[in-house]
């Protein structure tokens, strides 16, 4: 029998190359699998983190007071159940890793000294052990993320690999190999696959993958290679084959893990829930559901009614240049699709010297007739796009989100491009993840129009609040220096 540490990814076929956040295959979910609950790695992954900020909460303590004393003990608990437990980051990148637990870091510390303040109770701190503690503390962080991760694949080969089995030769089956075998914080040595198929057929759908035999032999098998964790990949049509193949199973120790074939759709946010105690997956969902959604709304209006009162002159200054410079109202006022596909209107800088919003509207070309001479200015800058803060504070639109575009241009892109409307999952945004990645401006083809969506799609996908804020760094120096805005 043949590991499969030496054999590749099947090639996936794509259109367009597109800057995506990291892993966004439609098999990241079942990725994630691999890896149980019950080995060391992952108990280090939950507890590293609320250990960490404990301790470093101690230190200061022994520091400043030379032994654990009540308050600093009260504080490190708090610590310890706000983060526990930990959000895993092995498979994420280091430099994501490290601004995932910086942006955490942040909200945190933010959070203990909210409350800290409004109980009084920070008085029972030296203001220098507060600093101290801000910048430790993370500092801490990062350097325990950085260690553990040079550590995790000494870990791994000292508790020795698991030996997997997959049933079932298709394409989430050999994703699912192909990046386990890849992962170098993997536990697992994949066997090969079992299937009923003759391997001529296999080879020829791009799968050259070892065949361990049939899958009436898979039980047989499992029992004499003592065969650790089983993973099912048939297509779910099969139920009853599915079914018999579990009791055939059922004469092993081996841990069954079932890989259905409804992720080789577009899944958005796939987690598994339960409903009255009924298990169900969410396949197409918000990211923005319970606290998230709080955290996403708190931070727009923060953000929002910060950099309105920052940007109060401009605002004025521009509104005088497009009354003085061209007839025509000062805020164009456009519908757009918000939240859920509701209509919307959504507030700009008018920057032409027509206000369309009908049924047909032609989008801004370069050299455009329409656009004014102060007009170009803005749009190239984005500064028309300031007025838009005001609809973040009326919860219309978020900062970071998807761009809203115009109901007429909506009504066309929904019948062509698959799984457009899923992007008003929701709230339109004043800049996004595919306007940072060069998908500003003129949508002229099908193909960019496509690129774009898929783009937004990436980021429902992978939102955390730290993203939001590393899009909102990088649209500043893409505004900068970005040619596809006129």
């Amino acid at each position: 029998m043949t590991a499969l540490t030496s054999t590749s990814c099947p090639a996936q076929p794509t259109a367009i190359t597109l800057p995506h956040l990291g892993s966004t295959s439609r098999f990241s979910r079942v990725a994630s699998l691999h890896i149980g609950r019950d080995n060391l790695i992952n108990i280090i992954e939950v507890i590293l983190d609320p250990m960490v900020l404990t301790f470093s909460v101690w230190v200061i303590s022994f520091i400043e007071e030379g032994e654990l004393t009540l308050p600093y003990l009260i504080v490190s608990l708090m610590g310890f159940s706000l983060t526990f437990p930990a959000q895993p980051r092995l498979e994420a990148s280091f430099a994501r890793s490290m601004l995932n637990i910086v942006s955490g870091w942040c909200f945190l510390a933010s959070l203990i000294l909210f409350f800290g303040y409004a109980t009084r109770s920070l008085s029972l701190f030296p203001a220098h052990a507060i600093i101290n503690w801000l910048w430790s503390a993370p500092l801490c962080l990062v350097i325990a993320h950085a260690l553990f991760r040079l550590s995790a694949p000494v870990l791994l080969r000292a508790q020795g690999a698991k030996r997997a089995v997959i049933i079932g030769m298709n394409e989430q089956g050999a994703q699912l190999a192909c990046r386990l075998a890849q992962s170098p914080y993997s536990d697992l040595q994949i066997q090969g696959f079992f299937d009923d198929r003759n391997i001529e057929r296999l080879q020829s759908i791009g799968h050259g993958r070892p065949l361990l035999g049939r899958i009436s032999e898979a039980a047989n098998h499992v029992k004499q290679e003592q065969i650790n964790l089983i993973y099912i990949s048939l297509p779910m049509a099969t139920q009853p084959r599915i079914m018999r193949l579990l009791d055939e199973l059922r004469d092993t120790t081996a841990s069954i893990y079932f890989v259905p074939d409804l992720f080789v759709t577009d899944i958005i946010q796939s987690r598994m829930e339960t409903v009255c105690d009924m298990p169900v997956v969410s396949v197409c969902e918000t990211p923005f559901t319970g606290s998230n959604g709080m955290v996403k709304r708190l931070s727009d209006i923060i953000l929002s009614a910060t950099i309105l009162l920052l940007i109060s002159p401009i605002l004025f200054g521009i509104a005088c240049g497009v009354k003085l410079t061209s007839p025509g109202p000062v805020i164009f006022k456009q519908r757009r699709y918000g939240l859920d596909g509701q209509e919307i209107i959504v507030y700009k800088f008018r920057s032409m010297t027509v206000c369309e919003d009908g049924a047909q509207i032609v989008q801004a070309r370069q050299g455009d007739q329409r656009v004014t001479r102060l007009g170009r200015f803005l749009r190239k800058t984005s500064l028309d796009e300031l007025p838009q803060f005001v609809n973040v504070l009326q919860g219309r639109m978020s900062i970071v989100g998807p761009r809203p575009h115009a109901v007429s241009h909506n009504e066309q892109y929904r019948k062509l491009i698959k799984g457009y409307m899923v992007r008003h999952k929701v709230k339109p945004g004043i800049t996004g993840w595919a306007q940072v990645n060069g998908l500003r401006g003129e949508t002229d083809t099908l193909d960019k129009m496509e690129a774009r969506v898929d783009c937004d799609l990436d980021y429902l996908r992978n939102w955390s609040l730290s993203l939001d804020l590393y899009i909102i760094f990088k649209t500043i120096a893409v505004v900068v220096k970005d040619r596809h805005a006129y």
